[in-house]
């Protein structure tokens, strides 16, 4: 069948739209397109995905191997029929004749044994699938298993005795900089084991046709993951979740170090332990010290292990770490090594669309197909990920720091490794120079003048007078030294006995007004520029310290990688506060299509989907065009909900109940007239609307102002009366208790349905921790209210240079600039994430109320989602919607009795 198919394995009747949203991905899928995808939340998105997705797969696969098989049996009959050498010599040729025949044979018989080659390799992996499917183990292999795990706990229980037995400074051997050779291009030639192992080839494999699934969060990842246990592929599909170390990790004494950073750190230096160590059983000589501890989950026969049985059974990450501790293996490195032979490999954001953490995760895109999940921010998300913000307080601690570490070990590193750490140091000091403090000094106690500057990436290096040094063989020692990791270590070794993690006190006495390649000539004289190791800590400065990074070189290093990744598209902003501590230096990319170019032309094909793109042309304007893709490689698909039309209520109000117009611009909306109106209108909502009402507001300081005014003027008293009142809260980790409290409130108020407290009202803030990926469904979100439109500050002056730099590059359409279109697409995808809340199920049924004449529009309700905007209407006055709405839920309540 060309280009599709007309049914699709499904685990119920599939809903007409869920059946159109497959036949369009396969079809994307097979001609190799760029596909935007668009199905509301509640209608069933995952699952079309997955079966449509994974039914294009199977056939695929299905496709090659008949191709490969008439193939085969072409060239071994071509091979069998040929005609026998002939003995004579032609006379025009300077060849006998049977050299030819018996060349032309040999690349005939290379091209069937590589395919006989390939179909081996197929098979053995499907029998081993099937095997580990049926529950069927090596006992053997299970049997070495566990003897080399109990010699591995005792020689983690040996090396840690060991370790608080033997003093000295032959213990800094790992704090040392190796020898570093500049144009070094030796790589390793296992990112996961150090030496050849006996179980390396079977190992190794190479990457099968595969899905790669990403999305926002680990727990839209599960999600995703359970929906796929749920559908008909759950038993025959090879599944592989990947995941940071933060998340995979089993092994209690590196997961207890906490912060990511530090459990990287600690992983890698076991790591190293480990293939030193399997170098000194080879013969080599090994140093007097104490024995490093190796990590008893990474033995190569357990990690095969754990990988087959990955790649037999779809696990989520739960799952995993269950399984890992189980089988004292690492779930990090076996996901790792599942991933060649993996069908669906379902990852986090970051793994996919930042190259360097796609080279370490082994995720190779080439003739791939990658699907991308609640990709409505794709834009921004790309930006975050290949920015970098360095503040004030970081960037002292790390020229501390580091001036600490080479005082420290000077006579024991290497020149060359002195010269680029003086380099490092020399940018370190540029940079606190630009954002106008002084080197040496303490940055809390450093005042500077507030303000916001923003320069191209080549001004930015003469205005810290760094142009002189080459950031990119920098940027390479640092990371091939990995001297971020070394540093790490000796601040985490030696702070409270000499070696502190701040700057107090200043000893440097460079002449500010001198060129900066004189100042760096002169710092590569003397042996130190400022060495500050004061006898005693500050109590305040000590408790900064536990919430600051142990390593700020981390983000130093970050932000040189993002330095030296663009350059025509990208802007360094300093932003100056009160004191240099919370002054800061941002890396920002302006053009987020240059990194993603990358993934659309390496992929087959590339699928984006949420559950509204809107609007798609400036989408594929600033992502897609201006990453050369053409117009013909792109399909789009845009599906309606599954809920009755009746079943949704959207209204635009223009004025409330007093006749009071509703502009909530900056300049009028803190008035107190416009407040007392938004406070009648939910008064006069929460009177109709059963259940749960969730308001939400364009930014956390007007809803501060506004709520402050109605307890004020009583008018929280009013909504009392009928609704619980709830608040979104300032911390992370109280968004589930006040969910629980909000959902329980309305649940108590359905089954009791009393005269008095009819449900519950939560005020959220658009773009904060309600706005997305939290449903509010049925009773939970009966009405949706909107108040304002939630512009971004068109102040800031990173907004600014972003629209700038769009009006310059991108073409003026409809009337309106591209730096225009910019802002008004962000505020109307915050809206359309808020208001998209409340709809979950076919079942369900909500009223959306836009308040501010604003949204009425046309340009402005173009941007609301279609199965939306077809519903929406307008009203000049409150009272011919407050009529529509009473109406709505009167025969909402009358079909439910």
């Amino acid at each position: 069948m060309e280009n599709g198919r007309d049914s699709f394995p499904f685990p119920y009747k599939p809903y007409g739209i869920q059946e159109q949203f497959m036949k369009a991905l396969y079809g994307a899928l097979d001609q190799g397109k760029v596909g935007i995808f668009e199905s509301p939340t509640g209608t069933g998105k995952s699952l079309s995905l997955i079966c449509g997705a994974l039914s294009w797969l199977t056939d695929y696969e299905e496709k090659r191997r008949q191709e490969a098989a008439a193939l085969l049996q072409e060239e071994e009959a071509s091979l069998s029929t040929s005609a026998a050498p002939s003995s004579t010599t032609s006379l025009s040729s300077a060849e006998p004749d049977w050299i030819t025949d018996f060349v032309q044979k040999k690349a005939e018989r290379d091209l069937v044994s590589k395919f006989k080659e390939e179909e081996l390799k197929r098979k053995k992996r499907e029998e081993r699938l099937e095997m580990i499917r049926n529950n069927v183990h090596l006992k053997y292999a299970s049997k070495r298993k566990s003897c080399e795990d109990d010699e591995a706990f005792k020689l983690l229980q040996l090396s840690k005795e060991e370790e608080t037995e033997t003093p000295g400074d032959q213990e800094d051997e790992e704090l040392i900089v190796a020898e570093y050779e500049s144009d070094d291009e030796w790589k390793s030639k296992s990112r996961f084991f150090g030496g050849e192992d006996e179980d390396d080839e079977e190992l190794v494999e190479e990457h099968v046709t595969k899905i790669y699934y990403c999305s926002r969060t680990h727990s839209q990842l599960a999600q995703f993951v359970h929906e796929v246990q749920k559908s008909p592929f759950s038993k025959s599909i090879s599944l592989v979740p990947l995941g940071s170390r933060q998340n995979l990790c089993v092994n209690e004494e590196v997961r207890r170090l906490g912060s990511i950073q530090r459990i990287n750190d600690r992983c890698m230096e076991m790591q190293k332990n480990k293939n030193e160590k399997q170098h000194h059983e080879d013969g080599a000589k090994r140093k007097r010290g104490p024995a490093k501890s190796v990590c008893p989950y990474n033995k190569a026969v357990a990690l095969q292990q754990m990988r087959d049985e990955v790649l037999g059974t779809v696990q989520d990450i739960e799952q995993l770490l269950k399984l890992g501790k189980e089988s004292q293996a690492c779930p990090y490195y076996s996901t790792r090594l599942a991933v060649p032979p993996a069908q669906l490999v379902v990852l986090p954001y970051q793994m996919v669309l930042h190259e360097a953490t796609r080279r370490a995760a082994g995720v190779q895109l080439k003739g791939q197909v990658v699907i991308i999940d609640e990709a409505h921010n794709l834009s921004d998300t790309l930006s975050c990920i290949h920015s970098a913000e360095l503040n004030g307080a970081q960037l002292c601690r790390a020229q501390s720091q580091l001036t600490q570490y080479a005082d420290r070990y000077k006579s024991r590193l290497k020149a060359k490794n002195l010269m680029y750490i003086k380099q490092i140091l020399f940018v370190i000091e540029g940079l606190i120079r630009a954002l106008g403090g002084k080197v040496g000094q303490n940055p809390q106690s450093q005042t500077t003048q507030a303000g916001t500057e923003l320069y191209t990436i080549n001004n930015f290096l003469f205005k810290a007078q760094i142009d002189n040094i080459n950031l990119f063989k920098l940027q390479r020692y640092i990371e091939k030294s990995m001297i971020s990791r070394k540093l790490g270590g000796f601040v985490e070794k030696y702070s409270g006995s000499g070696v502190t993690l701040h700057v107090q006190n200043s000893s440097n006495k460079e002449n500010r007004r001198t060129e900066g390649l004189s100042r760096y000539l002169q710092a590569l004289k003397t042996n130190s520029t400022s060495t500050i190791v004061p006898t005693t800590d500050q109590q305040g400065a000590a408790e900064t310290d536990k919430v600051l990074s142990a390593s700020p070189m981390m983000q130093v290093e970050g932000f040189f990688l993002a330095l030296t990744n663009s350059n025509t598209d990208g802007r360094v902003v300093l932003q100056k506060q009160a004191t240099l501590s919370e002054s800061s230096v941002k890396f920002l990319l302006l053009n987020p299509a240059v990194h993603f170019a990358q993934v659309l032309k390496d992929c087959r094909a590339v699928i984006i989907t949420g559950g509204t793109m809107q609007p798609v042309s400036d989408f594929k304007q600033e992502l897609l065009f201006s990453a050369g893709v053409k117009e013909e490689r792109i399909a789009e698909f845009s599906c309606g909900h599954v809920i009755p039309p009746e079943n949704i209520l959207p209204l635009v109000l223009s004025a409330g109940p007093s006749g009071q117009e509703l502009d909530f611009t900056f300049q009028k909306r803190d008035s107190p007239r416009m407040m007392d109106e938004t406070g009648r209108i939910l008064s006069n909502i929460c009177n109709v609307v059963p259940g749960g009402v969730v308001c939400f507001f364009p930014s956390y300081e007007y809803s501060r102002r506004i709520i402050s005014h109605w307890e004020a003027s009583g008018v929280l008293d009013r909504f009392g009366s009928k609704k619980k009142i709830f608040q979104e809260p300032k911390k992370a980790n109280q968004v589930e208790q006040v969910l629980g409290e909000f959902s329980r409130c309305i649940q108590r108020c359905v089954v009791e349905s009393s005269g008095g407290v009819t449900g519950a009202i939560l005020f959220s803030v658009v773009g904060g921790k309600m706005s997305e990926g939290i449903n509010f469904s049925d009773d939970l979100g009966r009405c949706v209210v909107m108040v304002g439109m939630p512009y971004p500050n068109i102040k800031s002056p990173e907004l600014q240079e972003k629209m700038t730099y769009l009006d310059t590059h991108l073409l003026h359409s409809h009337g309106r600039s591209p730096g225009q279109a910019l802002v008004e697409n962000l505020c109307m995808k915050a809206v359309n994430q808020s208001i998209g809340r409340a709809i979950r199920h076919r079942g369900d049924y909500s009223s959306i109320v836009l308040c501010d004449r604003r949204y009425a529009r046309p340009a402005t309700l173009s941007k609301l989602p279609a199965w939306i905007r077809n519903r929406t209407s307008t009203h000049s006055s409150f009272g011919s919607a407050f009529a529509s709405m009473r109406k709505f839920f009167l025969e909402k309540k009358h079909k439910q009795e």
